[in-house]
């Protein structure tokens, strides 16, 4: 599979996305069997970040160490991506020393233009439209928990924001039921549910949109939820804790949902607010596991558009 960069799952076929599963498989079952084969040897990528993040980092930089290549971490002050230095030229520079650049942005422009200028392999690592590393993470997960995407329901609660479209549309690639409840004025972003749309169509998948999560769960088999306080939202706290405070993954949505269903999250939580301790802690939780497919995810990518497999 010949893959120029990994930008969104909305640019891959249904094909493509299993491909890079099945990768992703393979090399989690060897790293458990005792190792991965150097197959990014002589590789080399540069992680560039303007938010935090533990599991971007630390995933990338093990996942390039594992398959033999080499990742370093370049933070916020030493680029200032758009402000010391121009989008267009950190990419021109970068590719004259690096085999590819992991870009974790603010702003989705910011990603276009790394791989407009770039000519080397640029990866999402997360904008402010999407984070397709999650959600390959995530589709992993589902996959590993049920054996198939197809037909599963996954129901998403809370703000339709960049995690929620990814989602989306790996759900509606793969043949899964997408489902949102949100408050009003917090909707998925129309582009991306117009996009979406059209890929269901293909795959059979159905999307719903609406505001009673009681309702959404009620025959989810994956109840997903995220953080109601994302970076550069900060001073929008005390009113969304109020008004998403009826959309908290608790003990009791959950008992609307099938004895089935399992409780996903891309982390970090806010343990009390989104999502309770006993929701997150218990039997039903697979938030770790998928945080550690994080890592076995991204080396699919990183193996499908350096290794060529």
């Amino acid at each position: 599979m010949k893959m120029k960069n990994f930008l969104s799952i909305a640019d891959f076929s249904e094909a493509e996305l299993m491909h890079i599963l099945e990768v992703s498989i393979q090399l989690k079952k060897e790293l458990k069997a005792g190792g991965n084969k150097p197959i990014l040897q002589g590789k080399s990528m540069a992680l560039l970040f303007q938010k935090a993040s533990l599991r971007t980092r630390v995933s990338f930089e093990m996942g390039m160490n594992q398959l033999g290549g080499y990742a370093f971490y370049l933070s916020p002050d030493e680029i200032g991506l758009g402000k010391r230095e121009a989008v267009k030229d950190v990419a021109q520079v970068l590719a004259g020393y690096v085999d590819a650049i992991m870009a974790r942005v603010f702003k989705h422009e910011h990603i276009l233009e790394l791989a407009e200028y770039s000519g080397i392999p640029v990866i999402n690592g997360l904008s402010d439209y999407n984070h397709p590393c999650q959600g390959m993470a995530d589709i992993l997960t589902i996959l590993e928990e049920f054996g198939t995407l197809e037909g599963i329901n996954v129901a998403f609660i809370g703000d339709g924001n960049n995690v929620a479209v990814s989602l989306m549309d790996a759900c509606a690639k793969m043949g899964a039921n997408f489902a949102i409840a949100n408050p009003a004025g917090y909707d998925m972003p129309e582009n991306a549910v117009a996009a979406a749309q059209a890929f269901a169509q293909i795959s059979g998948s159905t999307l719903s949109f609406g505001n009673d999560p009681f309702e959404t769960v009620k025959n989810a088999q994956v109840i997903y939820t995220d953080t109601w306080i994302s970076m550069g939202q900060e001073a929008e706290t005390e009113a969304r804790i109020q008004i998403f405070q009826p959309y908290q993954v608790n003990r009791e949505l959950l008992s609307a949902a099938p004895k089935e269903a399992i409780v996903m999250h891309c982390l970090p939580s806010h343990r009390g607010q989104e999502i309770t301790d006993e929701v997150q802690d218990g039997p039903q939780s697979r938030v770790f596991p998928q945080a550690h497919n994080r890592l076995h995810a991204q080396k699919g990518v990183m193996a499908c558009l350096l290794a060529d497999l």
